[in-house]
């Protein structure tokens, strides 16, 4: 039987059980939509402040902008407030999204701090309530809400359970763990028993998360920890291609790297799509780091990055795409 296959997540039927992890700063439309025709099933948007939405911040409403290619994404929020949350909910739906997840495992201090984020793991009643007021709100017809948690705060209060059953008993139609502790941050290996742990305990889908660095992995662990899908994070920077590779060793074939002028073409579509999105300098500017990311390894690439944290137009980075193809 393949281990890649369609997942059922409340009333929506996903394709498939590849996803893109939110990651802040990275998965903007346009990674998205480039990620999205590269076999990615969901991709889920940067995380977005629910006390930015409720306020119609300018900024907030393109975190949740989207290319016509990707029919499917997903939107995560952060809060601490049930009530913000909720009505946060609710404008979120308006962009129509096919879940809504609840962020309880960003680690980043300044999340943390507002009680957001991992923060949460330390008060699974509070997810509870949480998830239930989100659930209530988007009414019966609303995109289902999922929950992405970590496996605790630190290493003495591992207490992935105790909020996994809250996410789910607050009404959450999906759990994904990262299976790190918030003191871990990203460092230090993920502890896959723990996916496995809540994949027997769960009634609803539990997704992995952790450590899918390599197209294999992802096959890895579904045959480990017997999730039913697999979130790729710091594994598709740079290398988008990392869904279509994952879902051949899944499917039990050759996973195949892209060419070079695949890669180059991938650049190149995710530039153009964040100019659109953007404008020019602004995409360009966001570009760098993306550059950085997709050249990591590559021959020539230090003299490539040198020259990428430096361009400012398409004209520019065009160029370094050439010199990218020349020097393989």
């Amino acid at each position: 039987m393949s281990l890649y296959h369609p997942v059922a997540v409340g009333g929506v039927e996903l394709p498939g059980n590849i996803f893109l992890a939110p990651v802040a700063g990275y998965s903007d439309a346009a990674f998205r939509s480039v990620c999205f025709g590269l076999g990615a099933d969901l991709c889920y948007t940067e995380m977005v402040s629910s006390e930015a939405l409720v306020r119609n911040h300018p900024k907030t409403g393109l975190l949740m902008d989207r290319a016509e290619n990707e029919t499917l994404f997903a939107i995560q929020l952060f809060g601490a407030s049930p009530e913000t949350l909720a009505a946060a909910a609710l404008v979120a739906a308006a962009r129509g999204p096919a879940l809504i997840d609840l962020n309880c495992g960003c680690p980043v201090p300044k999340i943390v701090r507002s009680g957001a984020g991992s923060a949460l793991m330390k008060d699974p009643a509070a997810i509870r309530t949480i998830v239930a007021a989100m659930v209530r709100a988007l009414g019966p017809g609303g995109p289902p809400v999922t929950v992405k948690i970590r496996s605790g705060w630190d290493e003495g209060s591992v207490n992935y359970r105790e909020a996994a059953d809250a996410a789910v008993e607050g009404g959450a139609a999906a759990v994904t763990l990262h299976a790190r502790t918030r003191a871990q941050g990203y460092a230090g290996k993920a502890d896959w028993g723990h996916i496995a742990d809540l994949a027997t305990r769960l009634s609803v889908p539990v997704f992995g998360s952790g450590d899918v660095s390599a197209p294999a992995d992802a096959a890895r662990m579904m045959r480990e920890t017997l999730c039913a899908g697999v979130m790729i994070a710091r594994g598709a920077m740079g290398d988008p291609f990392i869904f279509r590779m994952a879902r051949a060793c899944m499917e039990g074939r050759e996973a195949e790297p892209p060419t070079p002028a695949e890669l180059v073409g991938a650049m190149r579509r995710h530039l153009a799509l964040s100019a659109r999105f953007l404008g020019e300098r602004s995409a360009c500017i966001e570009f760098r780091k993306q550059f950085c990311s997709y050249t990591r390894g590559a021959r020539g690439g230090a003299e490539l990055r040198a020259a990428g944290v430096k361009a400012c137009s398409v004209e520019e980075f065009s160029a370094l795409f050439e010199l990218y193809l020349s020097l393989r």
